[in-house]
């Protein structure tokens, strides 16, 4: 998984936290086995309280040590595993402060958007100006479980329950998710492995009527407590198969290709950049220009200048942009991007507005069109473009790239995900059924993009003669916003169909819950056994996750903190006091001191 050094100081919190909880169930040990022990006096032994006071401070002693020893050896075993992710710091998402905010407040809203979807433009330019970004309601209808299959853990034999381990998925819209991880034997196309998913247990969003579930494609998150990704699952039990996948749409398919990508999909040369972030696909977008040619095109990224009349530094990097196919459309800011541009794109976008004109966005110094055919939908005369909401200092890339353009998503790379864009071959036909095949290695020019960490420049890919293996997969469209596949679990496999989503590591599917096994729901908390799915709330929210999740507990870091810290000092008290009782009556040896000290 994708761990960075911001880790170092979670584990060690819960290495310290785990020590701690295991020296008072120790100091407890002692002092039970103090009472419960009897005294000895040793013929000739002298009656004092030294003997007590150096075993006081021998325990002190060893258990600081014990502790220094295993905080050095942490450290140094972290940082020789995961030297290579100790190169992050230079990702612009990561180390530019200025790029960092504008990236934190794009994953923010491509992780709780909820749901983009086109706007109406029957009254043509007057109805795209007055659209807002609040325009996005809350659910006209309910949940209907009963249009889903339901995973039945009692008709699998190798499905294995974690109920130490939930999660509770919020998102801006209301859609609620939550359940606990479960593993069993995933099918995906031609592969299958043993993986980690999650058991939804409650859903109040109808976006999932008449679906299975969610699969997540996505890179995994620092400190999730959701399960790892399902393709780093299928990668790690089948090592010829590279960690990569590509995407792409027409008006009524699609089609994922697991391994890379088959070079007949293609009309040119893929060309590849290095992304800014470590956790997602973010490119830099440097112009986006509207127009019937990219001659008499208007801007829309208006850059301010720096001193002098010198480009600023951000536009040099662009705006970061999420290639992302759970949003439908091209979400543009709704505002000047936190003061970086001289002017609001939505606003001069819709001054603009014609249902025949091209957008051009370029990405490491190339222009990709996004033709009128991809984000004016004729048939129900809707826009699918749309304005950011507040606060958000970028772009929302969707499905109406993917119409134009196959996309790779390489995650080969531990230290930095790479994502590589090529035309479409027009003439493809996305495939039926999922086919195998060995295709001609085509791949992203490594060694160039890691000389240029930090610069957006694009490199075309490297031919090689060796063979690799994709797998082609057909996705289900949606009226060309929402994407379907089918995946199996179980043995015997139990077939579902989910949300394909590039933007999400959330893979999961729908369980009845009052069906469990009585041993599972007896494990699970309240809040998941008790809880109603129609009454989860619609409302505004943000993805939580707390450090002590797994846990099932309601307590924060620091309640947890105080209580091992009363806990250890009540058992050091408890051990002293036992110790000055007995100092006066016997001088430890023999085999008691010999097994005190092997503690």
């Amino acid at each position: 998984s994708f761990i960075t050094p911001g880790l170092v100081w979670g584990g060690l919190l819960l290495g310290t936290l785990a020590t701690m909880y295991l020296r008072s169930i120790l100091l407890f040990a002692v002092a039970v086995g103090a009472m419960a022990a009897p005294v000895m006096h040793p013929k000739g032994a002298k009656k004092s309280s030294d003997s007590g006071k150096k075993a006081r401070a021998d325990m002190r002693t060893y258990f600081a040590e014990q502790e220094e020893q295993n905080m050095i050896a942490n450290m140094e075993g972290y940082k020789a595993s995961h030297q290579d992710q100790f190169d992050f710091s230079d990702l612009p998402c990561v180390a530019h402060p200025e790029f960092k905010l504008a990236c934190d407040s794009v994953k923010a809203v491509k992780r709780n958007r909820g749901r983009v979807v086109p706007s109406s433009a029957k009254n043509g330019k007057k109805g795209i100006h007055s659209l807002k970004a609040t325009d996005q309601s809350l659910f006209t209808e309910k949940y209907r479980p009963d249009d889903s299959r339901h995973y039945d853990t009692k008709a699998t034999s190798s499905f294995e329950a974690n109920t130490a381990k939930t999660f509770d998925l919020h998102y801006a819209d209301g859609s609620h998710l939550r359940g606990f991880e479960g593993k069993d034997m995933v099918q995906l196309g031609d592969y299958e492995s043993l993986a980690p998913f999650g058991v939804i247990t409650d859903c109040n969003s109808p976006d999932f009527n008449g679906v299975d579930g969610i699969l997540g494609f996505g890179l995994p998150r620092e400190y999730s407590n959701m399960p790892h990704p399902i393709l780093f699952s299928i990668h790690a039990a089948n090592p010829g198969l590279q960690r990569k996948f590509s995407f792409f749409s027409t008006d009524d398919e699609a089609e994922v290709q697991l391994g890379g990508y088959d070079p007949d999909t293609v009309s040119g040369t893929m060309w590849y950049v290095g992304s800014n972030d470590p956790e997602d696909f973010i490119v830099g977008a440097t112009s986006l220009q509207f127009g019937d040619t990219v001659a008499d095109s208007i801007e829309l990224l208006q850059f301010k200048t720096g001193a002098g009349g010198a480009p600023s530094a951000l536009s040099s990097i662009g705006l970061p942009s999420i290639l992302d196919s759970g949003t439908s459309c091209l979400v543009i800011p709704a505002d000047n991007s936190g003061g970086a541009l001289k002017n609001v794109p939505w606003d001069t976008f819709a001054k603009h507005w014609s249902h025949t004109k091209s957008f051009w966005l370029v990405v490491g110094g190339k222009k990709w069109e996004i033709p009128a055919s991809s984000w004016y939908l004729a048939d129900t005369e809707q826009t699918c473009v749309q304005p950011s909401p507040a606060g958000m200092q970028g772009l929302l890339i969707g499905d109406v790239f993917f119409r134009s353009f196959m996309v790779e998503f390489d995650m080969t790379q531990r230290e930095r995900p790479i994502i590589g864009m090529a035309p479409l071959n027009l003439d493809y036909r996305p495939v039926g059924s999922s086919q195998l095949g060995n295709f001609e290695l085509h791949h992203a020019p490594i060694t160039k993009l890691q000389l240029l960490r930090g610069e957006e420049t694009m490199f075309p890919a490297e031919h090689t003669e060796r063979l690799t293996q994709v797998d082609q997969i057909p996705i289900f469209n949606k009226k060309g916003t929402q994407y379907f596949m089918d995946v199996g679990v179980g043995t015997p496999r139990q077939p579902f169909t989910v949300i394909f989503d590039t933007g999400s590591a959330v893979f999961g599917v729908f369980v009845v819950k009052h069906d469990l096994p009585l041993a599972i729901k007896r494990q699970l908390p309240s809040d998941i056994m008790g809880g109603d799915l129609d009454a989860l709330e619609q409302i505004s929210g943000s993805s939580v996750f707390s450090l002590f999740a797994g846990a099932g507990s309601g307590y924060s870091s620091g309640a947890l903190i105080a209580a091992l810290v009363v806990l250890n000092v009540s058992a050091l008290a408890l051990v002293a006091a036992l110790f000055r009782r007995r100092a006066g009556k016997v001088a430890f040896g023999g085999e008691h001191s010999a097994a005190y000290q092997e503690c």
